[in-house]
This record gives C-alpha cells, sequence and structure tokens, in this order.
C-alpha cells in the first residue's frame, strides 16, 4: 500500500508544481477585455492619486515576433488603463495618447491590408477598438508609413494618421504628457 499511495502523491505533487495557475486566476480587465490583463493590488506602495489627471503619450515601435499574436506594446498600453482604473482612477482622468512608429508599423493596418502582408488577420483590431472606445487617442506616424509605402488608405480607420512621431511626441510632451517608449 505503501509504495502506490507514495507514487499518487509524487505524481499530484508533480501535476501541481508543474501545471501554470489559471491565467484567469485574480487577474482582471475592468475596462480593456481583451488584453491588458491586471491584478489589483490596493496595499502595494505608491498608489496613483484618484483625483489627479494622467497624461501619457506611449510611443510604441516593438514590433510583434507572430503576426497572429497581439502586439505586445499595445497589450501594454491596455494594461496601463486597466490598472489606474483598477486602483480607483477615473477613466476620463487618463489622457493617454499612442503613436505607432518603427517596426511596430503593421498593427495599424486594416485587415485587408494586413492579410495580404501576413496571410492572417490582424490580431490587434479588437484591442484598438477598446482602447479608442476607452478614449485613447491612436496616431500612426505618417512619415513611417510614407517611408514604409503604405498608403493612408490602408490604415485601421480607429487610427489617424500624424504628421510624424517625432513631432507627435514633441507637441505632446509640451502639453504636459509622459513619455512611455514601448
Amino acid at each position: 500500500m505503501r509504495g502506490p499511495l507514495s507514487l499518487l502523491f509524487g505524481l499530484t505533487l508533480a501535476t501541481v508544481l508543474i501545471l501554470p495557475a489559471s491565467a484567469d486566476e485574480g487577474w482582471q480587465h475592468p475596462v480593456i477585455k481583451s488584453g491588458g490583463a491586471v491584478r489589483p493590488l490596493p496595499d502595494a506602495a505608491v498608489q496613483p492619486d484618484r483625483t489627479a489627471v494622467y497624461k501619457t503619450i506611449f510611443s510604441v515601435t516593438k514590433g510583434s515576433d507572430d503576426a497572429k499574436s497581439v502586439n505586445d506594446a499595445l497589450d501594454h498600453v491596455a494594461r496601463t488603463v486597466n490598472i489606474f482604473v483598477s486602483a480607483g482612477v477615473p477613466l476620463d482622468h487618463l489622457k493617454f495618447t499612442v503613436v505607432v512608429h518603427g517596426p511596430a508599423l503593421p498593427l495599424v493596418l486594416d485587415n485587408d491590408h494586413y492579410q495580404q502582408l501576413f496571410r492572417t488577420d490582424n490580431p490587434n483590431l479588437k484591442l484598438i477598438a477598446e482602447l479608442k472606445a476607452a478614449g485613447v487617442e491612436l496616431l500612426v506616424c505618417g512619415q513611417a508609413l510614407a517611408a514604409k509605402k503604405y498608403d493612408a488608405s490602408w490604415v485601421n480607420p480607429d487610427i489617424k494618421v500624424a504628421l510624424s512621431a517625432l513631432s507627435t511626441i514633441v507637441i505632446r510632451q509640451q502639453q504636459g504628457y509622459a513619455l512611455m517608449p514601448l
């Protein structure tokens, strides 16, 4: 009896140690549902002031390793929205702008042009729509589009074409926005 029970206990313990906890266990999506999972930590040090207005420009340059996966940098923007809201900051106190340029450029394409380029649907479209609905301003560098020979008509209609990422970042910083490179 001791042998089979020990073996069963050992296999059970190994299974518990090897298998990861459920991805949903304790993680929340208070505003952006398709990305940006957060774990609320109300007792953590350095909590946001719930009455302050937070102005940030996210410079998104990181490309995706997998054309079928959501861009990690865009997911970090969603996480930022979700973390502030989970800490009690009203959504209308978040003044966030995203400007996409460099290797991240393909994420701004509409589905037809993304499919032509990668032979798969654009996995970023749902997250982009949710970010826009949450009040996040989404921009793409017009200079990057021109350099890559992407026509502005190929851009997802939820994203506006800016003169450039460089000028947008300078302008937003002069308006008091903190720069968050991703």
